[in-house]
């Protein structure tokens, strides 16, 4: 059986915000550094996240 596994972070490559999945309210939460400081990035880009060809959503096999 093949699963379905979406990913669990992801970075913008052009401003830097970082987002990680939140299964408790099912949508993306920005991360927070150390001191507790969101990385929210340009509130302005349109974010270029860093999920591309290299990533497979697939796991598992036919």
């Amino acid at each position: 059986m093949t699963t379905i596994v979406p990913p669990k972070e992801r970075v913008c490559e052009r401003c830097g915000r970082s987002d990680v999945w939140d299964d408790d309210t099912g949508t993306w939460t920005v991360v927070t550094d150390d001191e507790g400081e969101r990385l929210t990035g340009d509130p302005f880009c349109l974010h270029e996240w860093d999920i591309n060809g290299t990533y497979n959503p697939l796991e598992g096999g036919a």
